[in-house]
């Protein structure tokens, strides 16, 4: 039996990234998609914020993404998305903060959100200007990433931490709806790819939205 249950939104990346924490660390869980645009009754039980993910483990219900996950590698230590020394672990904290407030805000919020959440929460049409920002700003933070690589092995150091993870669910929602252009470098191409084949994103790949149909590359490992 699962010993989680996780309220998501499929293509949520921060519902992403505690995902991929749990099965990284092979927790078990069962998920459950939550409209929580509705705000049911329910659901602000469980979080009066109104925002997911929302889980459900050891007899607590947690949720903020960031927080969730710190609790999964302080309960879960093996295998570690965080690092040892203060240092390196402020560099992934840095990391996950980039991706889930700027990257966010300048991104994903600008081609997620005005392409599929406005149709799926049904609250008007694309803004063709946040749409033409965002294909903009996503350049920028492509290059920013080819940098960080062009120096590490993995976005904060040497090896694979909490904010690949955070990196991936982003690009990956992106992915789905094909809004990331992977031509520009090879170096994030490269690093998408490794994560991409571990079999913690496996149920990830395997998501489907009703409505939106993920481009023929999205599953391929060998995209």
């Amino acid at each position: 039996m699962p010993i989680a249950k996780l309220f998501h939104v499929p293509l949520s990346p921060f519902c992403r990234k505690v995902r991929l924490s749990l099965a990284e660390k092979r927790i078990d869980c069962e998920l459950a998609e939550e409209r929580y645009w509705e705000q049911g009754a329910d659901f602000l039980r469980r979080n009066p914020a109104g925002k997911v993910p929302v889980l459900r483990i050891e007899g607590l219900t947690l949720s903020e993404s960031a927080a969730i996950c710190e609790y999964i590698e302080e309960r879960f230590p093996e295998p570690a998305l965080m690092p040892r020394s203060a240092e390196a672990r402020y560099e992934v904290r840095r990391l996950v903060g980039w991706f889930d407030d700027k990257f966010h805000r300048e991104v994903t919020s600008k081609l997620l959100y005005e392409r599929v959440n406005k149709k799926i929460q049904k609250t008007g049409y694309p803004d063709s200007a946040n749409v033409k920002a965002g294909a903009k700003a996503i350049k920028f933070h492509l290059d920013y990433m080819t940098w960080l690589l062009d120096h590490r092995r993995w976005l904060a150091g040497d090896s694979m931490t909490l904010a690949d993870f955070a990196a991936a669910a982003h690009l990956s929602s992106l992915d789905y709806i094909s809004d990331v252009d992977w031509n520009r470098s090879q170096t994030v191409k490269d690093w998408y790819a490794k994560i991409k084949s571990r079999p913690a994103f496996r149920s990830i790949l395997a998501d489907q939205v009703p409505g939106f149909p993920p481009p023929a590359h999205y599953a391929d490992l060998d995209f």
